[in-house]
């Protein structure tokens, strides 16, 4: 993958399938949307379709299968020990499917971006399409935020919202947002690029 500029941001994604938000990040780089690299792109599947993409994009992939270690500790400090290789200003989850503990989360700090796909403070955890219908919701949405300890926790940094539909299905709803996701991903990290750079003297 083609290197943006000297001082461009370096990113590690972590991914557990597609990595459709992957995907829409490296749409944004090489359309030079956002001035950042990615260093590595890494699974904790070793089946994860999103790695091939990656690696078709000409970007360096690691594979650390969960199921390998006997903890969730153990599997993250040795993740860890795979990132900072790499050092990376943002680690990207991606449709990572893993509860990282504390003290991963506490290495990161500052650094670990997250989307959701609820408008948060709203919805975390799971079923959020579904959850956000049955609670007759008018919007739904996306929210990229940084990761604290707690789930679906951290500062917002960017939002995406969608109205809800009379007619829609937790389906529907879901399309309709993972399109806004796309969008969203880019636009937060590259708030954040800009911003780190306006603050560097």
């Amino acid at each position: 993958m083609s290197e943006q500029s000297s001082n461009a941001a370096r990113l590690v994604i972590l991914i557990s399938g597609r990595g459709s938000n992957m995907l829409s990040i490296i749409q944004a780089i090489q359309e030079k949307r956002l001035d950042a690299q990615i260093a590595a792109v890494i699974s904790n599947r070793p089946d994860a379709a999103g790695i091939v993409s990656a690696q078709q994009a000409g970007i360096d992939t690691q594979l650390l299968d969960h199921k390998s270690f006997e903890s969730r500790e153990a599997f993250d400090a040795s993740l860890i020990q795979v990132i900072d290789r790499y050092q990376p200003d943002y680690v990207v989850l991606a449709g990572f499917m893993r509860i990282l503990t504390a003290e991963f989360v506490a290495h990161y700090a500052g650094k670990l971006i997250n989307i959701h796909p609820s408008l948060l403070p709203k919805f975390k955890g799971l079923h959020t399409h579904q959850r956000a219908l049955e609670a007759g919701e008018s919007e739904h949405g996306a929210s990229v935020h940084f990761v604290t300890a707690e789930l679906d926790d951290g500062p917002v940094i960017l939002q995406a919202k969608v109205p809800v539909m009379a007619d829609d299905s937790a389906e529907t709803l879901a399309a309709r947002v993972l399109e806004q996701e796309h969008m969203l991903y880019p636009a937060a990290l590259k708030k954040l690029i800009d911003e780190a750079k306006a603050n560097t003297p």
